[in-house]
């Protein structure tokens, strides 16, 4: 077909004519170099592109080519333990610089296919096929296309390489690899009620906001307030099978530490390398922008082809701000009607149609699998209020706000027990394996509450002004703050806390609690408590073991039998 021609180059919008039948998001080639860019829209026989590379040195009249389909990633072995860009195309065996058009194919190799079926069996969209084993810590599995199905004609066994065909179904072949527009959330049979925790290692996450798999969450805070470390401990220590990992316009350098950590830490489900089942899509800051606003996209296709083998992933983007500024940078260039603060009007769908393709499903193939979808805001100068912001709000399940007076104190992670919330508690309440759950969790959030209350009395009156029984109540908070739901993410120890510490923590905080409480009902002076040594109880979190409730529980008992001594 006859290439069509550029007309006009704005930064990343070009626009074109005679480009031939295209629709909306199809894949176009412009420029000698062959700049990947997207159809955003179509007038009469003009087109306009977003390209997703640098455009210097286009000109009017440079050729423009249609690919025929959209703006798809190519999936298959050989994803987890990589680096790739914003548009899936592998960085970690690209050359120190990428220029524009270059194409860097993923690393050569063949794989041990085993198949799980027979020439002559019927099966239907998204059933077992194979299975390759040598691809990774966890069992690659090979799908019917989910636009496929009937009899197998043939099958193969052993090693096959990316270009082999695996399997013949009605005629038509299926190999390891398979390509999937970024922009269209794969089919599944049905969504599942059934919800269970997803088990962070964050105590003030899994005791008061926690997330279920295959729910939303969203980590507004502002600068230095600690999102990009909150969110690393997330995709270190989460539950999940597979961590995608997107850098949506953060800093080079930080990627490049999150990179670092992955290959050194090991994995405590499997024992090798976390970065063996993670996925890092880095798109930092330097790079093009309206690749930024792809690989958002790009991160829950991947999620989703795992999602389909039967995995739990998780998708981190960090953050979603800067992926709704170059929503808005384009829509600027392209003369869209600007709303609130210059964003596109469509910016709350947008957002909506990202977190709408978390949940935990009924794959086409009868398994359970899910997508929990994770994102960082970076609100303005900390302004909560701001579009980004309030319109993420809206449509996600969790909100772990961070707060700025936490952050500078040094308490990690800074999640403010009074800015947060979660959608799923009620659910989880029903179905938690830990019957005391719900009870531990609540009491918690009371005292928090009557604490942040009173310290807010005390610091206009003085503590002197307040009673006992309040002055307890503040203590408890300090209590709870210091030796609960702060948390070193540097230390061994504490960096993971999982069900059975968080749980052992809180009751001997809550034990000890109580303890202090009887004491002032006796008539012991407060003063005599407040200047009682909960050194030990402070330090547990950080000198005690994920496993190690027996400690807690000697600890805790040393300090009651300590707080009998006190006072008359």
């Amino acid at each position: 077909m006859k290439p069509g021609r550029i007309t006009r180059v704005a930064g990343p919008l070009v626009e074109a004519e005679d480009v031939g039948p295209v629709a909306m998001n199809d894949l176009v080639a412009i420029g000698d170099a062959g700049i990947p860019a997207e159809v955003m829209a179509i007038r009469d026989n003009r087109v306009s592109l977003q390209a997703y590379e640098y455009t210097g040195g286009l000109a009017p009249g440079a050729p423009v080519v249609a690919a025929g389909r959209p703006l798809s990633v190519r999936l298959g072995p050989g994803l987890l333990g990589q680096v790739h860009d914003g548009l899936m195309r592998p960085l970690s065996s690209a050359p120190a610089f990428l220029g524009p058009g270059v194409t860097v194919e993923p690393p050569g190799g063949s794989w041990r296919f085993e198949p799980r079926v027979a020439a002559g069996a019927d099966v239907e969209a998204g059933q077992l096929l194979g299975v390759v084993s040598d691809a990774g810590p966890l069992e690659h599995r090979v799908l019917v296309p989910p636009d496929l199905g009937g009899a197998v004609d043939a099958v193969a066994e052993g090693r096959c390489g990316a270009q082999d065909v695996v399997a013949t179904v009605s005629g038509r072949p299926v190999g390891l690899f398979t390509d999937w527009p970024v922009r269209r959330p794969r089919p599944h049979r049905a969504r599942v009620d059934d919800v269970e925790p997803l088990h962070t290692g964050q105590r003030v996450l899994d005791l008061l906001y926690p997330l279920v798999r295959g729910g939303t969450a969203t980590v507004p805070g502002g600068f230095g307030t600690g999102k990009t470390m909150l969110l690393q401990q997330l995709a270190k220590w989460c539950d999940a099978d597979v961590i995608v990992y997107t850098g949506c316009g953060e800093r080079g350098n930080e990627l490049a530490e999150i990179v670092a950590e992955l290959l050194e830490l090991s994995d405590p489900r499997t024992g090798g390398r976390l970065a063996d089942r993670t996925v890092v899509i880095a798109n930092t800051s330097n790079m093009p922008m309206m690749a930024r606003e792809a690989s958002v996209y790009t991160a829950v296709a991947v999620a989703e082809y795992y999602r389909d083998m039967g995995y739990h992933a998780v998708v981190i983007a960090d953050s979603t701000s800067r992926w709704a500024e170059a929503l808005r940078e384009y829509a600027s260039r392209s003369g869209a009607l600007p709303a609130e603060e210059g964003y596109p009007a469509d910016l709350a769908s947008a957002i909506a149609a990202f977190y709408e393709r978390a949940g935990a499903v009924e794959t086409l193939g009868r398994r359970a699998g899910s997508v929990t979808i994770v994102g960082a805001v970076s609100p303005p100068g900390g302004d909560m209020t701001e579009p980004v912001t309030a319109c993420t709000e809206r449509f996600v399940r969790c909100r772990w706000t961070l707060d700025r007076d936490l952050a500078y104190a040094r308490h990690y992670p800074a999640v403010s027990w009074s800015g947060s919330f979660s959608r799923d508690t009620e659910a989880l309440t029903a179905r938690s394996p830990d019957p005391a759950w719900a009870a531990r969790r609540a009491r918690v959030a009371t005292l928090l509450a009557d604490a942040d209350r009173l310290s807010a009395l005390a610091d206009l009156l003085g503590a002197a002004a307040l009673s006992d029984a309040e002055r307890t109540t503040l203590l408890a908070g300090r209590l709870l703050r210091d030796a609960v739901l702060q948390q070193n993410a540097l230390s061994p120890a504490d960096s993971l806390s999982p069900p059975g510490k968080t749980g052992a923590l809180t009751d001997a905080v809550l034990a000890v609690v109580d303890r202090c409480r009887e004491r002032v009902s006796a008539g012991t002076p407060v003063e005599a408590l407040e200047g009682f040594d909960f050194t030990s109880l402070v330090r547990l979190r950080e000198e005690a073991g994920p496993d190690q409730g027996d400690l807690i529980a000697r600890c805790r008992d040393t300090v009651l039998a300590g707080l009998a001594d006190v006072g008359p």
